[in-house]
């Protein structure tokens, strides 16, 4: 450790990072009184949030109770105990169920956050516990204007996930209108409100200014932090943490100017965004990547396990323990053009009728209208004992031009240039498709015929589409009897190459229930903390519901927050 000596700069509490735990952690320790200073390596702030569907899953939120939908503090406990197993951990999860809504009401009644309540079921609504609704809420649509100038530094959207830079709120409701845009009057409306709104934007400010989801949460919370007058300075990386007589006091960084110290005089909080793009941690925690598969992982390319090295070079405990040890996300590489590619995190056309997932066999292997997270966990498990990884989703002409397929837009978009670029494979009969594709022709044509034996009942007998309330609810609601299939019977035929990737990592460093670091005797390090993806996921490796992370993440960052407050009074 750098000897501690004079610093650049002081405050009561540095949090590296800027996503929505270390935002979080801030506010609210601002709100009680500490002087704060966020740093962010990266030129952008907002992190990972910045990138995700905004979502949190905070059960007995004031906006469920609103709503009369009713739950019980039993039924989640109930709930997460069954999805978390063997992992499950009685403090963390009666932390965050006491404070959840308690955070809900402080960042609504105090800050620009403000939420809606979202239609996610949990994702096993039939498990014990487990609700149809309620559950899950939404960050509230924002006009980036209200930034200023520091729209600038606000991480714009993932790219793949835009259409022409406009995001889509990452409810269904949103989604259907552009779906449905060629074959209903208020639907192509909707979409041209949309497109002459965003144009406009373009023109004017370079940038969509209407967001929504995670990018609408993280510009929230960095207005709430440049109202409270809190810095948040970009490009500017922690390299090393400063400790004296076995506490940690500061941090040494780097930013355009050179390296500076910054003394924190209650504690430095870890919040850079777990390590999905840490390689060598990767290689040992993801068992696909073991094996020699592809992994491609969208969140933020700096999210390399910054917080997670200085935790553990500050004595901190930390350990690839889960069963999953992130949150799965099947994933397509996108050619952008200019020698440029994407990930593009295959969230909705999966639950779609018409559209199914097999293997190099051309066997299905899993219920593909399952979570992003259940349907990861289910490639990870088919590709054992081979060193690839992989799915291809198939569908016909009609589904694709109805709904799309992954980065390929639905009508009245063309999509000849996504065959033509290799992102789509194509073929007039089956065989062909699978020749093409590089999957084994007579499973497909069997997998085929045998779904679409039960399709055209609108069945699923191998592995029940269309089952539970989450299945149905991104499905198509207007298709009957079953939004979720349908057969796959017209040429030509399509098929997109599904890859491992993730949303982030659940493994990470051992804390307590108010966030300090742990070391392996389980006593706390002095002054440090970790909040987000760098502290341990209380679910274990399990992913209950939409916004399994970041509800958690945004109410251990209040707890955090609170905690350094009552310690400095």
């Amino acid at each position: 450790m750098p000897p501690q000596a004079a610093s650049d700069l002081a405050c009561d509490v540095l949090v590296v990072g800027s996503g929505a735990g270390g935002l979080a952690t801030a506010i609210t320790a601002r709100k009680r009184g500490l002087d704060v200073l966020v740093i962010e390596k990266e030129p952008f702030f907002g992190g990972t949030t910045a990138f995700s569907g905004g979502v949190l899953w905070v059960p007995g939120n004031p906006h469920a109770e609103r709503a009369g939908l009713s739950d019980t503090r039993e039924a989640a406990r109930t709930y997460l105990r069954h999805e978390a197993g063997n992992a499950y951990d009685e403090a963390a999860v009666e932390a965050f169920l006491d404070a959840g809504p308690r955070m809900i009401e402080f960042f609504e009644r105090e800050t620009e956050v403000k939420f809606v309540l979202s239609g996610y079921p949990d994702y096993h609504p039939d498990a014990p516990g487990g609700a149809k609704a309620g559950r899950s809420v939404t960050a509230a649509a924002f006009d980036a204007r209200k930034l200023g100038r520091e729209i600038a530094r606000l991480r714009p959207p993932l790219e793949t996930i835009t259409f022409i830079g406009m995001m889509f709120n990452s409810s269904n409701e949103d989604l259907k209108h552009f779906f449905r845009a060629t074959r209903s009057l208020t639907s192509a409306a909707y979409v041209a409100r949309r497109l002459a709104r965003h144009l406009k934007d373009l023109a004017i400010h370079r940038r969509g200014v209407q967001i929504t989801s995670g990018n609408a949460l993280a510009a929230r919370l960095a207005k709430t932090a440049f109202d409270l007058g809190i810095p948040i300075r970009t490009g500017t990386a922690a390299e090393s943490l400063s400790v004296s007589d076995g506490r940690v006091t500061g941090a040494v960084v780097r930013d355009a100017e050179g390296e500076r110290r910054i003394a924190a005089r209650r504690a430095v909080v870890l919040a850079c965004g777990g390590f999905p793009h840490d390689r060598e941690r990767v290689s040992e925690a993801y068992p696909h990547v073991k094996r020699g598969a592809e992994h491609l992982s969208p969140t933020p390319s700096g999210n390399t396990g910054d917080g997670i090295r200085l935790g553990e070079a500050a004595g901190g405990a930390f350990e690839i323990r889960m069963a999953n040890a992130a949150a799965w996300m099947p994933v397509s590489r996108v050619p952008l053009g200019g020698g440029r590619t994407g990930v593009f995190p295959h969230l909705v056309d999966r639950y779609k009728p018409g559209v199914v997932a097999v293997n190099r066999h051309g066997r299905r292997f899993t219920n593909e209208a399952n979570s992003y997270h259940d349907t990861g966990a289910a490639m990870i498990r088919d590709g054992e004992g081979v060193d690839a990884t992989a799915a291809w989703l198939i569908c016909d002409h009609p589904t694709i031009r109805k709904y799309g397929l992954g980065y390929a837009k639905p009508a009245p978009v063309p999509i000849g240039r996504y065959v033509r670029n290799g992102y789509l494979v194509s073929g007039r009969t089956l065989p062909e498709l699978a020749q093409a594709a590089g999957i084994d022709p007579d499973g497909l044509v069997a997998t085929v015929d045998h779904y679409n034996r039960g399709a055209a009942r609108g069945e699923d007998p191998a592995f029940g589409r269309g089952s539970t309330a989450f299945n149905r609810f991104l499905g198509d609601a207007e298709h009957r009897p079953n939004p979720n299939v349908a057969p796959i019977v017209k040429g030509p035929f399509y098929a997109l190459k599904l890859v491992m990737g993730d949303l982030g990592t659940f493994d990470g460093l051992r804390t307590d229930t108010v966030g300090r670091v742990l070391r392996p005797d389980a006593h706390p390090v002095a002054g440090l903390y970790a909040v987000g993806n760098d502290r341990a996921s209380i679910m274990g490796g399990a992913y209950p519901g939409a916004g399994i992370t970041l509800g958690p993440i945004m109410t251990f960052g209040f707890i955090t927050g609170h905690h350094l407050a009552d310690e400095a009074a």
